[in-house]
């Protein structure tokens, strides 16, 4: 060993893990604050509307009573899909948007 060399971890290793550490407790907050968030999407011109949060759950679907035709059930279901895939859709983005927030639009695979 070289002498006056130290043993451990050379400083800049040791504030690279700090400044990842730092990142981690950031994006841990952004995912809870994002996991709250509700997003609301419509369909059909606002005949269907349907709220998700920021984990994909769906938590509510509200289907205008004009919109239901018994003779056209495939109409109302396209609708609902149509929606609801918007809404993960768009859950989806705004995750990716606040995690961006924190990793510099870097793709770190398994992060969300």
């Amino acid at each position: 060993m070289a002498k006056g060399r130290r043993m451990g971890m050379p400083g800049n290793m040791n504030n690279m893990l700090k400044q990842v550490q730092k990142m981690q407790k950031q994006m841990q907050e952004v995912q809870s604050k994002v996991e709250e968030s509700e997003l609301e999407v419509t369909a059909g011109g606002g005949a269907i509307t349907v709220k998700v949060n920021g984990k994909r759950e769906l938590l509510d679907i509200e289907i205008k009573p004009e919109v239901v035709d018994p003779d056209d059930v495939e109409m109302l279901q396209d609708l609902i899909v149509a929606a609801v895939n918007e809404a993960i859709r768009k859950a989806d983005e705004m995750v990716a948007k606040e995690m961006g927030k924190i990793t510099g639009g870097m793709n770190i695979p398994g992060l969300f």
